[in-house]
């Protein structure tokens, strides 16, 4: 059940920084409040995954999805470059994630 915690808190990272980013473009309070709740449930997860988890295993795997996530999202709905050195970098933090959870 942990696992799944962090994963869910990984999304919830994703979507507090896609959030972010539609926060800059409308400053509107709804994207404050989403941001906000976002983020909120993203450490509300990640703190029950650390109950099972290490400390160190957990909070890479967690910024692992958040960063990778974040950085996918920008480019699927930003137009971000999709250069193919960012997708390697991309695959290399999303492996490293499952390595930690295949030595954990």
């Amino acid at each position: 059940m942990a696992w799944a915690s962090l994963i869910v808190a990984g999304f919830f990272e994703m979507f507090g920084v896609f959030m972010i980013n539609k926060f800059h473009s409308d400053h509107s309070w709804q994207s404050v409040v989403l941001l906000t709740l976002g983020f909120g449930l993203s450490f509300l997860f990640l703190a029950y995954a650390m109950i099972t988890l290490p400390m160190g295993t957990a909070y890479a795997i967690w910024t692992g999805l958040g960063a990778s996530g974040g950085a996918i999202l920008g480019m699927t709905f930003y137009g971000e470059s999709t250069d193919w050195k960012r997708i390697v970098c991309i695959a290399m933090v999303l492996g490293s994630a499952i390595g930690l959870k295949l030595v954990s």
